[in-house]
Parts: structure tokens; C-alpha cells; sequence
């Protein structure tokens, strides 16, 4: 089962995370500081009106004899006891009007603050004040605020004010300016990432397709500055690589012909031996020397093949390669298989099938292939009765003159190119070889197509 990803592998999905991610976290520590300075100004609001009462009712209070009395506009009153305030106690008012007092000079004994619940009828102008600062569902309603401070040794300042039941909310707010913050931080993020995108995956295409198939084409030149530098240095890269390619192409070339022309010359003179036998192994030598050659050249050329694509029923390649092996008497069978058509090169799938076939009878004595298609890919195998290949091997016989068995008797295998021209010509074609160990002996090679 496939592992869910949920990290983008993209760079601008990358870029945008993170981006949104930083933008996120800027605004969580900017709610968190509006918050708390909201709650202080909010606590400030609450104790403000208790404490400059208080204060004003001390400083012009014109008996200062003592025992139950009021201040001259009824808003204080002043006690020779503590007095009892049912209610929610609130420490954070006390605080601050400790801070408060403290801030006019005024040094009292002790305070206590609580929230009364019993509501008190609003004013008209508190009710219009709580919606002009935004909140239409501000309570018809305010509960009430009483506090409590010894200013002397048993004398006390009692008050009473009016404070909202509920703030007003700004949490929408935040949210809303965080969608906008969004839209205008991350759209043109994403306008420019993709700019910058998409000439980094037509070369990653490009380059993808050169590792493939041997030839890809020019990457356009175009996004941001370094991009295109970027894309100047790969083109000019691959106008480089295919002009060295196409001078190997061309040494290969005359190389081949160089050498075929002696070989050539070798075989007439052949010819002209009188010994039959020195005469046939001359012959086979020079046959032996034309196919590595061939060998050769195939591998270096490999990946840039000439041979144009067709659409090619496999299972009648592979019938018509067995019937030529038939022919000449080799042990090779072909099992019953249905319809699989592939788009290939015809000629270069052959020759792979080929090789496998000739070393199936080289090393196991039969040659048994058949053609599948199973877990979306289409298997051409050849499978013999040999002794297969340890596992440490395996990829080691794929290499290039590389043999299973270590002399160089001509009677025990070729030169080694087999099984690398055949990955070679799968790599090419998408695909793979595969080499495995049968269970009831033998080795089973594959070649493995998508389909």
C-alpha cells in the first residue's frame, strides 16, 4: 500500500506551505498579543470607573469622622466594616486596582472586588455605545461590578459600577483579515511559483527523456533569470553530448568497415586452404569475430537506435524467433500464449529474445519461452534447465564482458556482450531485464515491457 504524502514534492507546493505555514504562525502571536492587550484594556475599562470614584470620593469628602456614610453624590459609600459582597470574586480587578492606586499615590490596606450577577437595567447611551463598537448582539442588559478597599484601618470605600456581560467579539474579524492576508500573499506566491515551475519541468522532461531514450529536445529559454541560465547551460550541454555522440556514431561507423574489410579478405583467403578442417576453423573463427564485432557496435550504439516504433504482436515475434532456432535444430520450445501487442522496435526486441535463447542453450541445454502479461507490464521469458546463477551474480553477469563461466574457450559462450546488449536494448525501451533462480532448477530471464 502506497504511503499517503502529504508533504508537497514540488517546490513552489514546498514554497507555499511554508509560506502559509509562516503567515499562519504570524498571525496566531498577533491574535495572542491582541488578545491579551485586549483583555488588559477590557480589565482597565472594568476597573477605572471603581477606583477614580473611590479616589474622587477620598479627596473631597468633606467629614472625615467615620461611620456609615456616603459621599456627597451617593456613589461611594463609607463603612466602619468590611463589608459582605456575594458574587464571583474577581483577583484580576484587585490587582489592577492595586496598580491603579498605586499609580495616584494613593496607598489603601486591602481590596475586594467581586462580580455580582444580577443584572441592571442599561442606560441608552451604554446600549448605544456597545453597538456603535460592533457587537448588534451586545445584552440589553449589564451585571454590576462591586469593590470594596480598606483606604484606612477599618475603614472602608464601598462602590458599585456597571460593566458589560459580554465583550465584544473579534474573533470573525481576525479570521477574515487572515483570508485576506492569504489572498494577497499567496496568490501572487503561486502566480510567480508557477512561473518558475514551469520551466524546471520541462527540464526535468527533457532530461528524463535523454536518460531514456538517448535524444531529448530544447528546453525553451524563458522564467526568471537563473532559471534561464539554468536552461542555456542544459541546452548548451546537450547540443554538446549529441555532437559527441554523433562522432562516436560516426568512428563506430568506420571502425565496422575497417574492420569488416580484413575479415572479409581473411575469409577468401579461407577459402583457398586445402586442409578442410584448418579450413572450417578458420571460418568459424572469422564468424565468431564478425558477430562480437557486431556485439560491439550494437552495444555502443545502444539507446540511439534508428529503428522507428511499431505496434507488434509479441507472442508472434517470439513464435517466428523460435521457429528459425526449429530450423536449425535447437532445443527450443514455445508455450501457448494469447495475443500481446506492444509498441516496440521489432528488430532490436528479436535480436534480445535471441541472445537469451542462445544462452539458455549454451548454459541449460533447453530453451523454454513463453509470453504474459500480468501486473501491468508484458514478461517474454526464456527459461532453461541449467544450473542458474547464484544470487550474488546476478547483476554482475549483466555487465559488459562478463561470463558465467570464467575461461575464454570459444565452445563455452561468446564474449560476454550478451546479457548487456539485451539491458541495454530494455532500458531503451522502458523496460528491464530480470534474472531469477527457478524453483525447479534453471534460470528464468525476462524480458520485462510496459504495457
Amino acid at each position: 500500500m502506497r504511503r499517503l504524502r502529504l508533504w508537497p514534492q514540488g517546490v513552489v507546493g514546498q514554497i507555499i506551505i511554508l509560506v502559509a505555514l509562516a503567515l499562519f504562525v504570524a498571525q496566531a502571536i498577533n491574535f495572542a498579543l491582541l488578545l491579551r492587550e485586549r483583555q488588559r484594556i477590557e480589565l482597565t475599562a472594568q476597573t477605572a470607573p471603581g477606583v477614580y470614584r473611590i479616589v474622587d470620593a477620598l479627596d473631597n469628602r468633606p467629614d472625615r469622622r467615620g461611620g456609615d456614610e456616603a459621599d456627597r453624590r451617593g456613589r461611594v459609600r463609607f463603612l466602619d466594616a468590611a463589608p459582605s459582597l456575594p458574587g464571583q470574586a474577581r483577583p484580576d480587578v484587585e490587582r489592577r486596582a492595586r496598580a491603579m492606586f498605586d499609580d495616584v499615590g494613593l496607598s489603601v490596606r486591602s481590596i475586594h472586588a467581586v462580580e455580582q450577577n444580577r443584572p441592571l437595567p442599561m442606560r441608552r447611551w451604554d446600549n448605544f455605545r456597545l453597538r456603535a463598537d460592533g457587537d448588534r448582539h451586545a445584552p440589553m442588559r449589564m451585571t454590576r461590578l462591586a469593590m470594596a478597599v480598606e483606604y484606612q484601618p477599618g475603614k472602608w470605600a464601598l462602590t458599585q459600577t456597571r460593566i458589560g456581560g459580554r465583550p465584544p467579539r473579534f474573533g470573525g474579524w481576525l479570521v477574515g483579515q487572515t483570508l485576506i492576508l492569504y489572498a494577497i500573499v499567496l496568490l501572487p506566491l503561486l502566480w510567480v511559483g508557477r512561473r518558475l515551475a514551469r520551466p524546471l519541468k520541462q527540464l526535468t522532461r527533457s532530461a528524463e527523456q535523454f536518460a531514456r531514450t538517448g535524444s531529448a529536445d530544447a528546453v525553451e529559454e524563458r522564467g526568471p533569470g537563473d532559471v534561464r541560465q539554468l536552461t542555456m547551460a542544459f541546452n548548451a550541454m546537450r547540443s554538446r553530448i549529441f555532437a559527441m555522440l554523433n562522432e562516436k556514431d560516426r568512428m563506430l561507423g568506420a571502425i565496422g568497415h575497417d574492420l569488416r574489410t580484413p575479415l572479409a579478405s581473411l575469409r577468401v583467403r579461407a577459402e583457398s586452404v586445402e586442409d578442410e578442417g584448418e579450413r572450417a576453423r578458420m571460418s568459424e573463427t572469422i564468424d565468431e569475430m564478425n558477430r562480437m564485432l557486431e556485439d560491439i557496435l550494437s552495444l555502443a550504439r545502444a539507446g540511439r537506435s534508428s529503428e522507428a516504433r511499431q505496434k507488434v504482436d509479441l507472442s508472434a515475434l517470439a513464435d517466428a524467433v523460435v521457429e528459425d532456432f526449429l530450423e536449425l535444430g535447437s532445443p527450443v520450445d514455445l508455450a501457448d500464449s494469447e495475443r500481446v501487442v506492444a509498441d516496440v522496435r521489432p528488430q532490436q526486441i528479436r535480436r534480445a529474445l535471441r541472445n537469451l535463447i542462445e544462452n539458455a542453450i549454451v548454459y541449460g541445454e533447453r530453451a523454454h519461452v513463453s509470453v504474459e502479461r500480468a501486473d501491468g507490464a508484458i514478461r517474454l521469458i526464456v527459461a532453461d534447465d541449467g544450473p542458474g546463477i547464484s544470487e550474488e551474480r546476478m547483476e554482475e553477469m549483466m555487465e559488459p564482458f562478463t561470463r558465467l563461466e570464467g575461461s575464454r574457450n570459444r565452445d563455452t559462450g561468446g564474449a560476454g556482450l550478451g546479457l548487456a546488449l539485451v539491458r541495454a536494448i530494455m532500458i531503451e525501451h522502458g523496460g528491464a531485464l530480470k534474472l531469477a533462480n527457478r524453483a525447479q532448477g534453471g534460470l528464468e530471464a525476462s524480458l520485462v515491457l510496459p504495457a
